[in-house]
């Protein structure tokens, strides 16, 4: 089982030199994350999910690192909020329609496009007082479940869906205390 990452990394790439300053400041910011990073956490995930999804021999998703600006623009058009948010899932898999059980081996599953807003993510892992990797990776993985079909629509579902995210980012070594409930 394979999966491919395709990584658009339009923050780091053409953010202005302010914008990454800000963010280089602090000593425990390393960006950008280097692809295999990115690459290694999605497959870890993908293994530990597989028996959740349809089988495939090969899987592929798409990854956008943004700034607010771009994410406030697609919150906008898709989820009618004129407002930056941290990260959007846009599922190609859809948990309504009936998947087909098994998939041709030399096709690729798409699994749909996560966008996380760079800025953002950087201003909660300051309030939460954790690095902004770790918030990075929590923000890969929830949106990694809303690709495989997760959703938060009341309470008892956002706890089973942050209980998940936890696993999961332990599951890359990636610790993460939860500080803040409303998360």
């Amino acid at each position: 089982m394979y999966l491919k990452v395709n990584i658009q990394d339009y923050f780091w790439s053409s953010s202005s030199e302010v914008k990454k300053l800000k963010l280089q400041e602090d000593r425990d910011q390393k960006c950008p994350i280097f692809f295999y990073r990115w690459e290694y956490w999605f497959q870890k995930w993908l293994e530990i999910l597989q028996p959740n999804i349809p089988p495939a021999q090969n899987y592929e998703l798409s990854l956008r690192l943004t700034d607010d600006s771009e994410i406030q623009i697609l919150n906008n058009k898709y989820r009618y909020q004129n407002q930056p948010t941290d990260v959007l899932a846009f599922a190609n898999l859809e948990v309504d329609i009936p998947q087909p059980e098994v998939v041709d081996s030399d096709l690729q599953l798409y699994l749909g496009d996560i966008v996380i807003s760079v800025e953002t993510a950087f201003q909660q892992a300051k309030q939460q007082g954790h690095p902004l990797i770790t918030e990075l990776t929590w923000l890969a993985a929830h949106g990694f479940l809303h690709l495989l079909g997760w959703d938060h629509l009341d309470q008892e579902s956002w706890q089973k869906m942050v209980k998940q995210q936890l696993f999961l980012l332990n599951a890359v070594g990636e610790v993460y205390w939860i500080t803040d409930n409303s998360r």
